[in-house]
């Protein structure tokens, strides 16, 4: 039984996730998020998919490194060792020209998807010391493979996800501990909304006469990842969906 935790695992990705590995009935899991209530009901389902499996769930915000520190740290017993970490929280916020970018929603994509992560990788890599199945499975994106218009500070922070995915993967190898990159294109989940402060129809417009990936294709590839033998590692993939060719070329009906 492999203990997995997932940041972010409220909604989209972090939540299907949850779901699918429930459905395998061989993990544990350790969920966290900013928005506890969401996790109670994730919790409900996931008891609906299997109740046998082992769920704790806790409030943490990944961009406060005491809060991350703390929290990790006071763990109860049962759970203060990890086998996955999957990193999974992260967000963009505007979609704007340098000049004209909005400082605050820079901060914010800054510290959760690069400082975020950080933090709570040095934080549960000691809590993988005496795992067999130690791995870690970072979200990045197209957005880390090139840049597209306005999308600067974004895609930047993802570029940064990307240089740590190939650094931690050297500074853990003497440790045995995996890791590996999922970069998607375009994904329907929360992250059109976030990016656009609530905007709900300007973000139903970006998947308008297409059909995108959704949270459970990713999660179908964390299930393939997760189960490849010892000594096999996907260090990186980038999946798309058909109807786009990059970052930018979208074919829409």
């Amino acid at each position: 039984m492999r203990t997995v935790l997932i940041t972010g695992a409220s909604s989209g990705i972090g939540e299907a996730c949850a779901l699918e590995l429930a459905s395998e009935q061989n993990f544990r899991l350790l969920l966290c998020a900013r928005r506890v209530e969401k996790l109670d009901e994730l919790t409900q389902k996931i008891k609906h998919i299997n109740p046998q499996t082992e769920v704790h769930t806790f409030k943490l915000d990944v961009r406060n490194a005491d809060e991350v520190e703390t929290t990790l740290g006071n763990l109860p017993a049962e759970w203060q060792q990890v086998d996955i970490l999957i990193n999974n929280a992260g967000l963009s916020q505007g979609l704007d020209p340098i000049q004209d970018g909005d400082i605050g929603d820079w901060d914010r994509m800054i510290d959760t998807n690069v400082k975020g992560l950080l933090y709570v990788t040095k934080y549960v890599v000691p809590m993988m010391a005496s795992s067999e199945h130690a791995h870690i499975i970072n979200l990045g994106s197209i957005a880390g493979k090139e840049v597209y218009p306005n999308g600067n500070v974004y895609c930047a922070t993802k570029h940064a996800v990307d240089a740590l995915n190939k650094a931690m993967r050297i500074d853990l190898l003497q440790k045995g501990i995996k890791v590996t990159a999922i970069n998607p294109g375009m994904v329907e989940t929360e992250f059109s909304e976030v990016r656009f402060h609530g905007d709900k129809d300007r973000a139903k417009a970006v998947y308008q006469g297409l059909t995108p990936l959704s949270g459970k294709d990713i999660a179908d590839i964390v299930s393939f990842v997760l189960s490849r033998p010892k000594h096999v590692n996907i260090n990186d993939i980038l999946v798309m969906p058909t109807v786009q060719a990059n970052g930018t070329i979208i074919n829409r009906n």
